[in-house]
């Protein structure tokens, strides 16, 4: 592709224009923006949007986008008038949950470093004076959130854009996008067609059309929200001018589902109050045919209970009542989360969909260094449109979650909060003997995941374990540390068949993986190797195990469906090397414990011995009936193995390890166990201990990298990195009080401002105390050194210390 690529830009909405803008301002300036209605009020939900950018979001990807879109906005002015009005956020509770839940919402922006205090009832009603103090039990402000004018920064962002070279076409009906074997080639419009050698769909909730036009899934649903404007307020009166718009703070009673805004002498509202209302882009008029396509009617029963709750909040509106309504259309996806990435399967096309006024500025940003420099700065595997599995993107799927996400969207979510219908989708070979087992499941991947097992409430270990308070107890049992201490004294089975299993074959399969991977793999057959992938800039991609079957087969324990994107984005084309998921075809019990081969060997006539099958390595056998594939592997810290089978001999394989297992005491464990021992050893788990944001030396996994290898992507770009030059690192901090369980994303604190932040925790039931990990200034992670975790707007004491926190010698596994 030459230096200056043909870009075409399918909706020049707030995203759509901020793209320009980003793109052009770093030297991609042959760029075209397409827009099937007028510039700029093109009847998208950008021309409807309220503007209100709240940055509170447990995800520090959300927050980082909506700050850079803050910041950005506040800088653009159109013809003299702002872009981004900085009246600041204020989220009041009405109810003690709501009360504890801001205060979580204070850590998450502690943790991501925007400033925010915790307000009284009567200092919440000195900033916002309309609010009725009684109904509130505190508040939450920002003062940096405000009121973005999308129109006007949409288009102070295209001007710009336009100045250094783009164009934007007002009228372009997109009818289809036409490839050159698998790469786009050109977008086709009723206008004409427009050569492309990169095509961003930023068509909002006409993403699913333009999706369609290439074979590519957007999984998105276009839901209506309610939009209303009361009749003018005398409080209000001579408060505000056309020009300002407003100076009282955008607010939130989300226990109400509702948000408002000032609007001169106004006040508009926004509702999450009502039952969802999916629309049909059939039933969705072109901007030829309607101004306001994105704009439906106000159905003002769904609007009742709304009133009813803003007049009690705000009492001031018994003096107006609703003057106009409308019902908008937005797109929510099923997880609320944008659409980021480019397709799979057509190369050069791009999607930047389901994205909010809010976040648009940093998802643009984001869009435009994953296009020109081949990587976003901000970690996006949570946004990346390749982050489903196949029966993610099922249309029935899709609607039901994104109807849910609708929901939810001012709802107090729980860490550990499970999916709602549909469920169950994905089950292991275990369910049945789970289910009879009294196993209480959540879901992840679409996989239903035992968190412990009633069956086990009679354990004596039970006893043993401390309680901890009401937000920790949440999907919580006693029962998960009795499962896990069982696991550290006898042994326990453990599903991991949701582990997702990639085979790579073929003559060149080693070479290709040892390209893109950080540890040699040029290893017998029979050998283990934990690895990772590392992109350009040398930041986490994944954290692999690659078991080395055969000499051109290679089985790998991957995080999910980002890291098969990965792998087969890579190939050739030669067909020298295959990459294939292998997951649903095959099943894994993890056997661990003390007593694992006391468990095993008589099941079996392959030598099991410490000498016989060492540490991280891999063997064929039968366990009983049952054909296998053993590797020595322990997530939780313990002698035992991995043993994978076929998805048909998964029932058989596990009464096979039951029935033997009885004279042993074996337990089956779930995952709440599994990630307090894995805690305990300071594994890290991608995504949430260590993201693209982090090199390998401040995660702690510098012994993965292999210097002397030839080549390996990123190998260049950790070049002068060490273990003694990083200035953060991931550190385990063992919490003083015993009760107290954070569950992460908590600020950490050393003296006396924020320093860092909790990625994981758990409470550690073998070292008997709380345990979190935390990214914190390399002078701060010597071992001993005081912190303390924000939990709740209380400050926890804790003590960095030296991991691993159990067995450092390594002597469980090695037995």
């Amino acid at each position: 592709m030459a230096t200056q690529p043909k870009v075409v830009i399918i909706g020049a909405g707030i995203v759509g224009c901020a793209l320009g803008d980003e793109l052009t301002a770093r030297g991609w300036t042959d760029v075209t923006v397409l827009e099937q209605g007028p510039l700029f009020a093109t009847g998208g939900s950008t021309s409807h949007a309220p503007g209100l950018v709240f940055q509170t979001s447990g995800s520090k990807t959300m927050t980082e986008f909506a700050r850079y879109t803050v910041e950005k906005y506040n800088s653009l002015t159109l013809d003299g008038r702002w872009c981004f009005n900085q009246v600041g956020g204020l989220e009041v509770a009405t109810s003690p949950e709501r009360l504890a839940e801001i205060q979580r919402r204070h850590g998450w922006l502690s943790s991501w470093g925007v400033d925010s205090r915790l307000l009284t009832p009567g200092e919440s009603a000195a900033l916002h004076p309309l609010l009725d103090a009684d109904r509130v039990l505190g508040g939450f402000h920002i003062p940096s959130d405000g009121l973005a004018d999308a129109l006007r920064a949409g288009e102070a962002q295209a001007r710009r854009a336009m100045a250094r070279g783009a164009r934007f076409l007002a009228h372009h009906t997109v009818t289809g996008i036409e490839t050159t074997g698998d790469r786009v080639s050109a977008v086709v419009t009723d206008q004409g067609t427009f050569p492309a050698d990169v095509v961003v769909s930023c068509a909002g909730f006409w993403g699913p059309s333009i999706g369609r036009m290439v074979g590519q899934p957007v999984p998105l649903v276009p839901l209506a929200h309610q939009y209303a404007r009361t009749t003018a307020l005398p409080v209000l009166e001579g408060r505000n001018d056309e020009h300002t718009q407003a100076s009282l703070p955008i607010l939130r009673n989300q226990d109400a589902g509702l948000y408002y805004r000032e609007l001169v002498d106004r006040i508009g509202i926004g509702s999450y109050a009502h039952r969802p209302m999916p629309v049909s882009l059939d039933d969705v008029a072109h901007p030829h045919d309607a101004a306001m396509p994105s704009s439906l009617a106000f159905t003002e029963a769904d609007f009742e209970g709304a009133w009813a709750d803003s007049l009690a909040l705000l009492p001031s509106l018994a003096d107006a009542k609703v003057e106009e309504g409308f019902n908008g259309i937005f797109s929510f996806t099923s997880d609320g989360m944008p659409l980021m990435g480019e397709s799979p399967t057509v190369q050069g096309f791009w999607l930047a969909e389901a994205v909010w006024v809010t976040h648009s500025a940093g998802v643009a940003r984001a869009m435009a260094e994953w296009l020109i420099d081949g990587r976003p700065g901000t970690d996006v595997h949570a946004c990346d449109v390749n982050r489903f599995e196949d029966v993610q993107l099922a249309p029935s799927y899709v609607h039901e979650r994104s109807c849910q996400s609708f929901v939810e969207v001012y709802d107090i979510l729980h860490p550990l909060q499970p999916a709602g219908a549909p469920r169950p989708l994905r089950i292991s070979p275990f369910h049945a003997r789970q289910e009879a087992l009294g196993a209480v499941f959540l879901e992840g991947g679409g996989w239903e995941r035992p968190q412990w097992y009633e069956a086990n409430a009679s354990l004596p270990e039970v006893a043993r374990v401390p309680g901890r308070g009401a937000w920790a107890s949440r999907h919580w049992s006693p029962i998960a540390g009795a499962e896990a201490l069982v696991t550290r004294e006898r042994v326990a089975l453990y599903d991991m068949t949701p582990l997702t299993r990639l085979e790579v074959t073929g003559p060149e399969a080693l070479a290709f993986l040892q390209r893109l991977t950080s540890n040699r793999l040029d290893r017998p057959v029979g050998s283990v190797t934990y690895t990772l992938l590392l992109d350009a800039v040398g930041g986490i991609r994944s954290d692999l195990t690659v078991a080395r079957l055969e000499t051109e087969r290679f089985q790998i324990g991957a995080n999910g469906n980002l890291d098969l994107d990965w792998l087969r984005r890579r190939l050739h084309g030669d067909g020298s090397v295959q990459v294939r998921d292998i997951t649903a075809g095959t099943c894994c019990l993890g056997v661990w414990g003390p007593l694992a081969r006391d468990l095993v060997q008589p099941l079996t006539d392959t030598d099991f011995s410490h000498r016989g099958f060492g540490y991280f390595k891999a063997k064929h056998a039968c366990i009983g009936d049952v054909p296998v594939t053993a590797m020595r592997l322990s997530y939780v810290g313990e002698l035992g193995w991995e043993i994978y089978t076929t998805a048909d001999l998964g029932a058989k394989l596990w009464d096979t390890l039951w029935q033997a297992g009885q004279r042993l005491g074996i337990v089956a464990a779930g995952r709440s166990a599994f990630n307090s021992l894995r805690l305990e050893k300071g594994y890290r788990s991608w995504g949430h201990d260590m993201t693209t944001e982090h090199n390998p030396y401040e995660a702690g996994l510098g012994f993965a990298v292999r210097r002397s290898k030839e080549h390996f992507t990123g190998k260049q770009a950790l070049e002068g990195i060490g273990d003694d030059t990083v200035t953060r690192r991931l550190t385990a901090l063992v919490v003083q009080d015993r009760n107290s369980v954070v569950m992460g994303h908590e600020p950490v604190h050393a003296q006396g401002r924020p320093v860092g932040y909790v990625t994981s925790a758990a409470y550690g039931y073998t070292v008997d105390a709380p345990i979190a990990y935390a990214w914190l200034p390399a002078e701060l992670a010597t071992p001993g050194t005081p912190v303390e975790i924000e939990y709740f707007g209380t400050r926890v004491p804790a003590v960095t210390a030296a991991e691993p926190l159990f067995d450092p010698e390594m002597s469980r596994l090695r037995r």
